[in-house]
Order: C-alpha cells, then sequence, then structure tokens
C-alpha cells in the first residue's frame, strides 16, 4: 500500500468513527421512544425528529460508518493508527455534538444541587 493509500483509508476510518459514533445518540433516542434533533427536523439540526425518523437515521449512519470501516483498505484492530483514527473520528463528532446539542438540553451549564 502506498502513502496515498495509507492517508485515504486513514480518512475513511477518521469518518467511520464519526458515523459509528453519530449513530449511537439517535438509535438509543429512537429506541427508547424519545425525540431527538436529527438533519430531517424544522429547523434542521435543531428540531425535534420522531424516535422513529431517528431509528432510521442512525441505522443509515451505523451502515455508512461500517462501509467506511470495513469496506476500505483493511482495517486491523492491532494497528494503532487505524484505530486512533478512528477512535479521533469518534472523539470528535462526540465532543462537538455535546457542545451543539448541550445548549438545547441544558448540558453546557448543568445545574448546581
Amino acid at each position: 500500500m502506498g502513502v496515498p493509500d495509507m492517508w485515504l483509508h486513514l480518512l475513511a476510518y477518521l469518518f467511520g468513527g464519526v458515523f459509528l459514533a453519530n449513530a449511537i445518540p439517535h438509535v438509543v433516542s429512537g429506541m427508547m421512544g424519545k425525540p431527538f434533533q436529527s438533519p430531517f427536523a424544522k429547523p434542521p439540526g435543531e428540531g425535534l425528529s420522531s424516535s422513529t425518523v431517528n431509528v432510521v437515521w442512525g441505522f443509515a449512519n451505523l451502515a455508512i460508518g461500517s462501509l467506511l470501516v470495513c469496506r476500505v483498505g483493511v482495517f486491523d484492530l492491532h494497528n494503532a493508527a487505524h484505530v486512533s483514527a478512528l477512535g479521533l473520528g469518534a472523539f470528535m463528532i462526540s465532543l462537538g455534538l455535546a457542545r451543539r446539542f448541550g445548549r438545547f438540553n441544558g448540558g453546557n451549564t448543568p445545574e448546581q444541587p
């Protein structure tokens, strides 16, 4: 594998981590029967979508993330670069969305007892 291929694979794993991490809150909220923000809400990304829409959106993210990790190159759990790229993607989207959705759900300024 040449250097350009390696970088493309790592980029695919980074975005695979983004999509896989983004699937979690949508699937969990949907399975709990709770509405959650999604790109299909009004306004997009701020309003709430139904639990059904969130399950579908979560599984779409899961499918895309799985394709990026499992079908691009040969992802190796023993390869630190592969795992780091996946983890970095998951961490970046998780931290960013925690800040973004925290403003709607009270997570950015939790009340003290």
